[in-house]
């Protein structure tokens, strides 16, 4: 098979540690290289198992949900004890520009497509244990739950599930982390830059989605709103508030909940 890339590294097994694999491909979409950390767990004959990409938050990359929250530690062990079957955790840097590139096409770029399209491809290509065949999720934190929520929501036939944990839900709230001016985000079509308006637009073919957020979070009535607004037009979805702040210790606990959900739909 011919690969979508023109160039692609991987890590050589030998110095691999934690069943982290590393891969580095050249892409269009980012007029240059972009990273994926993947945790591929261990066993023999496994086929076909679902790949889970998961985004960061800003200031972030490709490393930062395992040497932040450990998720492949957590992922493993929940295997392990028979809590979720096998399943491929794919963690893309954002596409690296400014403080965040908030997952959406601006600046010549396509951050959208590198992770709906390019990082989905690089792991089949890549990684024994996954096909064209296997289930995609895709979940994240802050800037990387507005990406999970908006891509689930305007992708809905491509992810069999997805959920935010922490999340931006309108690109207006991008200041609150950034420095780059909001501008940069602007889309044509503004739907494109609300989560529940995407949810709307696509109402009738959702999957299955949830999302949390703590309550002591500086984006809980962002996500309160998302809540009302979804009850109100009768969308189905799973919303949970818990103790925690805007922070990594509330990450680390509440990916676990993702896995989970996942885990039923596979």
């Amino acid at each position: 098979m011919k690969s979508k890339f023109r160039t692609t590294e991987i890590s050589n097994p030998a110095f691999e540690s934690n069943n982290l694999r590393f891969i580095t491909v050249k892409t269009s979409n980012l007029k240059g290289r972009g990273d994926i950390c993947v945790f591929v767990p261990p066993g023999h004959n496994l086929k076909n198992i679902p790949i889970v990409t998961l985004l960061h938050g800003v200031y972030g990359s490709a490393w930062i949900w395992a040497h932040k929250a450990g998720v492949h530690l957590s992922a493993l062990k929940m295997m392990e004890e028979g809590l979720i079957k096998p399943m491929v955790l794919a963690m893309p840097s954002d596409g690296l520009w400014g403080d965040g590139s908030a997952y959406l096409p601006h600046n010549t770029k396509n951050f959208e497509s590198w992770i709906v399209d390019d990082v989905n491809q690089a792991v089949i290509e890549n990684i024994d244990c996954v096909s064209e065949k296997s289930d995609l999720f895709i979940s994240g934190l802050s800037m990387g739950g507005y990406g999970a929520l908006r891509l689930g929501a305007k992708f809905p036939s491509t992810y069999k599930a997805f959920s935010g944990h922490s999340s931006i839900t309108n690109k207006n709230q991008m200041h609150l982390f950034v420095e780059e001016n909001e501008g940069n985000y602007n889309q044509e079509n503004k739907i494109d830059e609300d989560v529940f308006e995407l949810l709307f637009q696509n109402k009738e073919k959702l999957p299955n989605f949830r999302f949390d957020c703590g309550k002591d979070d500086l984006l809980i009535e962002y996500n309160r709103e998302l809540h009302l607004n979804l009850i109100a037009e009768n969308i189905p979805h799973i919303y949970q508030e818990f103790e925690g702040k805007h922070e990594w210790s509330y990450w680390e606990a509440h990916i676990k909940d993702t896995l989970l959900f996942f885990n039923k739909f596979t």
